[in-house]
């Protein structure tokens, strides 16, 4: 696709290059979008992760999708689950019938499902945080974006979030401990910007992504969060052995100022449960305290325990 008009590219925004994967025949990729968006009826988040490996001579491929309506609350879409790779693509995300991507993220995607009467537009994302590790590549960017769901058009802002990982398959093998109180909070910030921030135990995880991570994005400019801390405030007991995070405390500073957050789960949907640990999605509420000022935070919650 190419950039609507109004909106320039800048210097970190590098001209495409070929995606070159690691020479292994197990590796997995992902590609994760969360957007959060409003018009005249109020606000939409939508979040759709992309997942596809290789194992040996077999492909996989997977979405994951979910969307809430600020006052209808979680919308039943069609397309999360399995499907089948039939391309063998991996550098770029596999043709489905419930979801077609075209473009790159830094020249600009578009995400269409005709089942589900959407499509998701997204301007050039600049790299705002990046991590490598023995082959593998993570990286983080934020942009303005347009959904039109429905006779709905709302503009707004997405986190994106690459994962790529060689000699590790998730789709085809299993890996205890692979996701240990994993939290990622996908925010947009009105009047100011886009906050990122995880927190994560996993040891498997953490030579990648790492244990504590964040920006902050003000006037699309990059504000690594540094001194990053992250209290959990509040839980609520799961249909099982462990609890889910409700409530976090946020402290940081960056190259301009120091910040603070209190944040909030309003509404949440457990997506999956295995006894000792679980997925779920919520809806983020909160204040955020920047240079002298307060700021409203709306945004999604992605929780594995």
């Amino acid at each position: 696709m190419s950039p609507a008009s109004g909106f320039g590219m800048d210097d970190s925004i590098a001209p495409p290059k070929a995606i070159l994967l690691p020479d292994t025949a197990l590796l997995y990729v992902s590609d994760y979008v969360s957007f959060v968006g409003e018009d005249r009826h109020g606000r939409v988040a939508f979040a759709l992760d992309n997942n596809r490996g290789q194992d040996g001579e077999s492909w996989q491929a997977e979405h994951f999708v979910v969307l809430h309506d600020e006052h209808e609350g979680w919308i039943a879409l069609e397309g999360s689950g399995s499907y089948r790779n039939s391309t063998r693509e991996l550098a770029t995300i596999p043709p489905s019938s419930f979801f077609q991507v075209e473009g790159m993220p830094r020249t600009g995607l578009s995400i269409t499902s005709h089942p589900n009467n959407l499509t998701l537009t997204i301007q050039p994302i600049p790299i705002r945080l990046e991590r490598d590790h023995e082959g593998g590549r993570y990286w983080l960017g934020s942009a303005a974006a347009e959904l039109q769901w429905k006779d709905r058009t709302l503009k707004g802002r997405v986190i994106y979030e690459y994962f790529m990982m060689p000699e590790f398959n998730r789709l085809s093998r299993t890996y205890w401990g692979l996701w240990k109180h994993f939290q990622g909070l996908y925010l947009t910030i009105e009047g100011l910007g886009d906050l990122y921030v995880h927190s994560q135990e996993s040891d498997m995880m953490a030579p990648l992504v790492g244990n504590v991570s964040g920006f902050l994005v003000v006037g699309e400019e990059s504000e690594p969060l540094q001194a990053l801390q992250v209290t959990l405030l509040d839980h609520e007991q799961a249909w099982g052995l462990y609890r889910w995070p409700s409530a976090w405390g946020l402290n940081w500073v960056n190259k301009t100022a120091a910040g603070r957050a209190r944040l909030e789960i309003k509404e949440f949907k457990a997506m999956g449960n295995w006894v000792i640990g679980g997925f779920g999605m919520g809806i983020v509420h909160g204040i955020v305290h920047y240079n002298g000022k307060e700021y409203a935070v709306y945004g999604l919650a992605e929780l594995i325990m």
